[in-house]
């Protein structure tokens, strides 16, 4: 992308953060699109949190896609396209080519960090690929573009790993699956990575860990909306809360108000009071079982494929086909 190309960009996103965090922030619960914790810091920080002991998910998919790249290709049509839903580092799919020895043509990268999309394409330029193209987009717009410009006789594989589908409600992951089918065509493929229910401690523990760094992951959305957007967020104002919804098979992520205090975003125009005790509602992580990532699979239009657990750390790798 030229500079020009990239300015237009960079304006939009703008456009979009200011738009959402001011209609975000006066609903009720107060709200943060989750989506917008990844500027390069929050990527830097996420990264820190995968390495943690507490934090499970990164080491067992890692695992799994290290012991079962082979399967996962066994199936996939050769030569093939590849494109990954929020790549963040790309160590995940470098490490499945690494092992898998499939026959890749071309990468496409989706992240909404620039810098991460920098660093993954790094990772990869060790992998045998004629071309890597990054997407520095939301998942379905960076979605839309690659479907676009598709090489039309290469099947696809899509990668959405992480556990980033248990950033969306059950109503917007069962939308999510059932656009990216729409956007698919026969001899395409899914391998959906997704983080499994488990004790509570366990799950308390990856998103509230000891070290804090899940914290200051959090409560770097207030830095980013001061910084971007002219805010006066007052960093130590506002405590990390992590809570286990067992109704709702989800952990949120919470920044809590230690006091009562107004709050300015001048890009917006907003002013608010947050009273002491009052949250703002950052993230939710939905854990599934099993059978119900099959379930939701198909539902939205998905043939089962296979699917690998690791029954200690509770975490699924499923394939699906079109």
């Amino acid at each position: 992308m030229n500079s020009a190309g990239q300015a237009v960009v960079d304006r939009a996103a703008a456009s979009v953060f200011v738009s959402e965090v001011a209609e975000y922030l006066q609903r009720r619960p107060r709200q943060l699109p989750s989506k917008f914790l990844y500027d390069a810091l929050g990527s830097a920080l996420f990264e820190a949190i995968c390495r943690l002991p507490w934090y499970r998910i990164t080491r067992a998919e890692s695992a799994l896609l290290a012991a079962h790249a082979r399967d996962i290709f066994e199936t996939a049509p050769r030569p093939l396209t590849i494109t990954e839903l929020g790549c963040g580092s790309g160590d995940k799919l470098g490490l499945l080519l690494e092992r898998g020895g499939t026959d890749c043509r071309e990468i496409h990268l989706i992240d909404m960090s620039v810098e991460a999309l920098e660093r993954a394409r790094d990772r990869l330029r060790a992998v045998r690929v004629d071309a890597i193209h990054a997407h520095a987009f939301g998942y379905e717009d960076g979605f839309r573009r690659v479907t676009a410009m598709r090489t039309p006789d290469l099947p696809m594989m899509v990668l959405f790993l992480g556990s980033n589908i248990g950033n969306f409600d059950p109503p917007a992951a069962r939308a999510m699956l059932s656009g990216l089918r729409a956007m698919l065509r026969e001899g395409d493929s899914l391998l959906l990575g997704t983080d499994l229910v488990k004790p509570e401690r366990d799950l308390l523990l990856a998103y509230d860990d000891p070290l804090q760094v899940t914290a200051a992951f959090n409560r770097n959305l207030l830095r980013r909306i001061n910084d971007e957007l002219g805010g006066t967020f007052d960093l130590d104002g506002f405590a990390h809360r992590a809570v286990w919804n067992a109704g709702e098979s989800r952990v949120e992520m919470h920044l809590v108000s230690r006091r009562r205090q107004r709050v300015e975003i001048r890009a917006a125009a907003l002013a608010l009071v947050f009273e002491d005790g009052e949250s703002i509602w950052t993230e939710s992580s939905y854990k599934y079982e099993p059978e119900s990532v099959i379930a939701e699979g198909v539902a939205a239009g998905f043939q089962y494929g296979r699917q690998w657990t690791d029954p200690i750390a509770r975490f699924a790798l499923t394939s699906f086909s079109v």
